[in-house]
């Protein structure tokens, strides 16, 4: 049916492919956190980063219910299909991963996924 160099060919494949699986589940498993660094003013565009604060201002934007957070002076963004139905209050403290974009000359940190959002009691 499959000559020698076939059957080598898909086996290899597969390896491949288990080896593809195996590292995705490592990576998911050990998460954003090895990867992140913390976040300064110097932080270069698309840069995966942490940050640790309290909410200084909270503003759901009337285009699409997108939110901006201010936290310790810098902007957040999160979109409106990352925020869903969850609410921000001023004086909550959250830790967040995200990347550094630049929207209109300004530095901010977009939040690319629900699970980069984590309030801390």
């Amino acid at each position: 049916m499959f000559g020698h160099q076939e059957r080598v060919a898909i086996l290899l494949l597969i390896a491949v492919a288990i080896a593809v699986i195996a590292a995705h589940i490592m990576l998911v498993q050990i998460g954003k956190e090895p990867f992140a660094s913390a976040y300064t003013d110097q932080s270069a565009d698309g840069t995966l980063v942490h940050i640790s604060g309290i909410i200084d201002q909270a503003t759901v934007l009337k285009n699409g219910g997108h939110v901006l957070l201010t936290i310790d002076n810098v902007t957040v963004f999160v979109p409106a299909t990352v925020a869903g139905d969850r609410s921000f209050a001023k004086g909550t403290t959250l830790s967040l991963y995200g990347t550094v974009q630049t929207y209109q000359g300004k530095k901010e940190i977009l939040i690319s996924s629900a699970e980069d959002i984590r309030e801390i009691q």
